[in-house]
């Protein structure tokens, strides 16, 4: 087992700030990592849904990963190395190790629905690349659901070292704990931090620090030290933002909040479409309400 865990804390599932003709501004992109870094979070993770990974081309998606590296770090860079393929997804992480990064995070196949041993074979593939690997399990938009038993084999044959989980089925790390207390459960929704960090998960894999940074980290802090008193009316001052993160829209609200506290969100590239009117109320009022409160 690897004694440097670099997937532990808050990793903020960053954003991609695109111009308004939609190119990549990978200026901006390299001030955003080094902000929230600066603003208490423990490192990024590019090439995430968040970021938009599916309409990037490769040598957009490359670029993004030695961005991040150069502003922060390889090792507070955790890419994601999703893809069609295992072997594209391998070329990814190799990517990833080539640009210094310390460990990649991976979806199961998700071109269609894979069976257990497609899933096995998949993340054993990835896992050659000689980089840890930390499994993402997303089952509402995969159709493929890592539960507690297999992440428990993955594990036990060494393809991943970490699971985000973004199932929201809470009880599901109690479970993980027992078949597998080696493997470090990861926050994988914003919306049920708290339960989960009560639950004794390790990090955090976040959307929301993109716009909040020290609020979130402030948080996360304290629901993993046990601090209710802190944890639970700041959770419950964030939870109308922070479900965001569970939402289809969740890209488009989350940098739309960006915008709202001054930092640059900006356009989603296609097929993401704009807000409904009443959805961008929602999202800008409610953070609006935040800053109030002075949590920007």
């Amino acid at each position: 087992m690897t004694e440097h865990r670099p997937w532990r804390g808050v990793l903020v599932a960053t954003a991609l700030p695109l111009n308004d003709d939609l190119s990549v501004n990978f200026d901006r992109y390299a001030e955003h990592c080094a902000w929230l870094v600066d603003n208490g979070c423990d490192g990024v993770v590019p090439n995430g849904s968040l970021g938009e990974y599916q309409v990037l081309t490769p040598e957009e998606r490359a670029r993004v990963v030695e961005t991040a590296v150069a502003a922060i770090g390889g090792e507070r860079v955790m890419p994601g190395v999703a893809a069609y393929g295992s072997a594209e997804s391998r070329r990814w992480a190799e990517q990833a190790g080539e640009a210094g990064c310390g460990a990649v995070m991976l979806l199961p196949p998700n071109a269609y629905r894979a069976d257990e041993r497609s899933v096995l074979a998949h993340y054993a593939e990835v896992a050659r690349s000689g980089l840890p690997v930390v499994a993402y399990n997303n089952p509402i938009d995969t159709k493929v659901d890592l539960v507690p038993e297999l992440l428990a084999r993955l594990h036990g044959e060494g393809h991943i070292q970490a699971v985000k989980e973004f199932s929201g089925d809470v009880r599901r790390a109690y479970r993980i704990a027992e078949l597998a207390p080696e493997l470090d459960l990861l926050i994988g929704a914003d919306d049920v931090l708290l339960e989960l960090a009560v639950a004794g998960a390790k990090g955090w894999v976040a959307g929301y620090p993109n716009a909040l940074p020290r609020a979130s980290v402030e948080l996360y802090r304290a629901a993993a030290d046990g601090d209710l008193d802190t944890a639970l009316p700041l959770y419950r001052q964030l939870h109308p933002l922070l479900r965001w993160d569970s939402q289809v829209e969740f890209v488009q609200a989350i940098k739309l909040s960006m915008d709202v506290v001054g930092r640059h969100g900006g356009p989603c590239r296609p097929p993401r479409a704009t807000l409904l009117p009443a959805q961008e109320a929602a999202v800008r009022a409610a953070t609006e309400k935040a800053v109030a409160a002075g949590l920007a």
